[in-house]
């Protein structure tokens, strides 16, 4: 751009000298005619009449000349600014544009577009850097789409992982309490119930670690993911009072009624999951029964305008609940309450809890009543 402006500017100086060459040769070119002294005065007064009668032709006839040259410097100044102008469309701006193009894609931009002009010469080069383009953009999608596919994953297995090593935990715990129940009551074997309480002690450390590990993980996994993946169906409802009865390794459940029979949106894995986690904390925390019960809610009009039912339901254990200061914060992401201190954990329970049940179209309600409630409120089928 500043080669071609240059130019312009050049040829402008070139032409206006032009114009001044011009319009000194028109300023010198003058008709003169000596008079002969030899002429009488009758004839002398002939000749300035002729003389007069020329020397207008004359210079009217330089004025047209003139006027006809200024004329065609005038075309030949606007011809070479138009001859400029097309150097520049069809030579001088496509690389200006390649230039810049090349820039963005440096910067990592592949969503510009590069303009194709079809009377150019580098319009197969140009075509050619757009398809470069093109399959640099497909292939960063298909680079990232992996890349959030192998996070998900890592997620999900690193979260599924906790279930059974929660399950060998509280067995272990179990066993460990019966032990001592035994080493009371009797003296006979002490040293073979001795080594089983060894053995148990070492998984039990065994699992921990692996929690450990298996958190971290999900820590690192989690806070990289942009979203997790829930793939919401119609299901029988029955579903999910089976998921209570599974739990069979967070102690007393007890399920006060059945769940009224209908079809719900919900995503399978990601529903067990969140019962799992109320479940799971209540367990950890309280340390007492858990009562679950359900039942429907009346008609609930959403945020898009449209009405909905829900099923509804409620988590409650007999524990101490949340500090009230602690509430709102408990569905944050990595966030633990006072009373967590000494448990394990990343404070990612609740977080996707909320996550999932809002995913699949529901949602969570938590409070204290008598210890810490959780509602759980799943969209039914219309």
């Amino acid at each position: 751009m500043k080669r071609i402006r240059s130019i312009a500017i050049a040829y402008t100086i070139l032409m206006l000298g032009v114009l001044g060459v011009i319009w000194k040769m028109h300023r010198s070119m003058r008709f003169t005619m000596a008079a002969p002294d030899a002429y009488t005065d009758e004839q002398l007064q002939i000749y300035k009449q002729i003389w007069n009668v020329m020397s207008g032709a004359t210079e009217q006839y330089q004025g047209q000349v003139f006027h006809y040259v200024v004329m065609l410097w005038g075309i030949m100044l606007l011809g070479g600014y138009f001859l400029l102008f097309c150097i520049y469309q069809s030579e001088i701006r496509p690389v200006l544009e390649l230039q810049r193009y090349a820039t963005e894609i440096a910067k990592g931009n592949l969503d510009v577009k590069l303009p194709m002009h079809k009377n150019s010469s580098f319009v197969g080069f140009t075509e050619s850097f757009d398809l470069m383009r093109e399959e640099l953009k497909a292939s960063r999608q298909r680079e990232m789409e992996a890349e959030n596919a192998k996070r998900q994953m890592a997620a999900e297995l690193s979260h599924d992982l906790k279930t059974p090593i929660a399950t060998i935990q509280a067995t272990c715990e179990l066993l460990q309490m019966q032990i001592l129940k035994a080493k009371k009551k009797q003296n006979s074997g002490m040293n073979e119930i001795s080594g089983l309480d060894e053995k148990i002690e070492c998984i039990t450390k065994k699992a921990t670690t692996i929690n450990e590990l298996v958190q971290s993980v999900l820590h690192a996994t989690i806070d990289d993911l942009e979203e997790i993946k829930v793939e919401v169906g119609e299901y029988e409802s029955p579903l999910i009072e089976g998921f209570f009865r599974d739990l069979k390794e967070y102690g007393n459940i007890i399920l006060e009624n059945s769940i009224p029979e209908c079809l719900v949106y919900m995503d399978k894995l990601r529903m067990e999951q969140v019962i799992d986690n109320v479940v799971g904390n209540s367990y950890k925390y309280a340390h007492t029964d858990i009562r679950v019960s359900f039942g429907e809610t009346e008609e609930m009009l959403m945020p898009d305008g449209k009405k909905s039912r829900f099923l509804r339901i409620t988590i409650k254990d007999s524990g101490p609940g949340v500090a009230p200061e602690e509430l709102s914060l408990l569905v944050e992401k990595y966030y633990r309450g006072s009373n967590a201190k000494e448990q394990s954990g990343y404070g990612l329970g609740m977080y996707l809890v909320k996550w999932y049940m809002e995913k699949q179209g529901g949602g969570m309600e938590y409070y204290n009543d008598d210890g810490f409630t959780v509602e759980l409120l799943v969209k039914k089928v219309s």
